[in-house]
């Protein structure tokens, strides 16, 4: 399901485009994951780096996201863009299970987390050989980019390689039969992005054109922000209770790479 890494770079950029966002800008919808400001249960398992409160190597380039954070939340109508928690900004690398899915796991199978857990471990050790070399994943941003509820900025990896090693760990996931039977499947194409907020709510006059306006400034400013790169050290499996909480048990697998 996911792309080569051309057709990849051309997605995202794509999707950073005016034109893309614009239309994109017509079918936004509430997320179901807050109510107003607070987040509501949204528990689950996703592989991830590690969150911004506790990844060291990128400080410098998560402090840059919580002032372009401010600055989409300033410059939008208020209550359209609830910001996530900067302390929990991170890059997921494969999602796993979630909200009602989950919940009907967990209910069937008392030990499913184990399982998950240890299912993921051997999926780690599976591909270890061909992801673990040494060498962070760097990834550079491209732009603001829009999911039908929430607003994000898009990466894409430096090197083809390195995204050759993501792809053999996702495929490492999503081709494993047991772990199909734990009832998880790649359910989208890959898009690396850091979430900066979800939308909330919209009103029926919201002015879409000064917003598209507002979003194609900072893209084309991009380069003036200097963002650093996004270092990856490491794929991690974390359990989230919602989109505020992010918990990893240090017993919980992880994959350097």
């Amino acid at each position: 399901m996911d792309d080569t890494y051309q057709s990849y770079l051309n997605r995202v950029a794509r999707l950073t485009r005016a034109a893309t966002q614009r239309t994109q800008l017509q079918t936004i919808q509430e997320s179901p994951k807050f109510e107003g400001s607070q987040a509501v249960a949204f528990p689950g398992y996703s592989v991830m780096t590690a969150i911004a409160a506790e990844d060291a190597a990128n400080t410098a380039l998560y402090s840059k996201l919580a002032t372009l954070q401010q600055e989409l939340v300033s410059q939008t109508d208020p209550g359209l863009i609830i910001p996530v928690k900067p302390q929990t900004f991170h890059l997921t690398l494969a999602d796993l299970i979630w909200e009602d899915a989950y919940r009907q796991a967990v209910k069937e199978k008392p030990d499913y987390e184990s399982q998950l857990r240890d299912r993921v471990a051997h999926c780690f050790q599976k591909c270890q050989a061909e992801v673990s070399q040494d060498k962070p994943l760097q990834w550079d941003l491209l732009g603001i980019i829009m999911r039908p509820r929430a607003i994000s900025v898009g990466l894409v990896l430096q090197q083809e390689d390195d995204y050759k090693r993501l792809m053999v760990l996702r495929r490492a996931i999503y081709q494993d039969p047991q772990i199909r039977a734990l009832g998880i499947e790649q359910q989208y194409n890959f898009i690396a992005h850091v979430t900066l907020g979800y939308f909330g709510a919209i009103a029926p006059d919201l002015n879409r054109d000064r917003l598209c306006e507002q979003l194609a400034t900072i893209n084309d400013n991009w380069l003036d922000w200097a963002f650093p790169s996004l270092t990856a050290t490491s794929a991690q499996l974390w359990k989230f209770e919602d989109m505020s909480t992010f918990d990893r048990d240090p017993s919980f697998p992880k994959l350097a790479f």
